[in-house]
């Protein structure tokens, strides 16, 4: 069993929650997606092993995820949610086409955060960066 899901699970039960085959199912799920999956395409992936799992139940336990501190939701406009279970520092390549979001590496900015603070006088306590642009299936699609 992964590690982070056993930490993630004795963390979850040690403030109280109770742990469901549905709940520890979309905790591992999000642990082991790298694409930073919508509500839906976690239900859609999970919904054959569990046929009684509900769209309100993936999204009710996305929000005890986020309120356990073990899961960041990024929203980017209208679009949907999408869930993301690595909470280091990393930043996004966003497809304007499709909505595909990968993580890539760049050392943390954090010159950024000390000119917000020297300029407005914030207690700056993070960031986000993303930059936009076409994946490689739309940027062939588009070609």
């Amino acid at each position: 069993m992964d590690s982070r899901v056993d930490h993630a699970v004795d963390q979850l039960k040690s403030g109280g929650v109770r742990m469901t085959p549905q709940r520890y199912a979309i905790l591992q799920y999000l642990m082991e997606s790298h694409d930073h999956p919508t509500a839906d395409e976690i239900y859609r992936a999970l919904s054959p092993q569990y046929p009684s799992l509900s769209v309100a139940t993936v999204y009710n336990n996305l929000k005890v995820f986020i309120d356990a501190g073990l899961v960041r939701e990024h929203t980017y406009g209208d679009d949907s949610s999408r869930f993301d279970a690595d909470l280091s520092d990393h930043y996004h390549a966003i497809c304007t086409k499709c909505g595909t979001m990968v993580d890539f590496e760049h050392p943390p900015i954090k010159d950024v955060e000390e000119a917000a603070t020297a300029s407005t006088g914030f207690s700056v306590f993070g960031h986000r960066m993303e930059v936009y642009g076409l994946c490689p299936t739309c940027k062939t699609m588009h070609a």
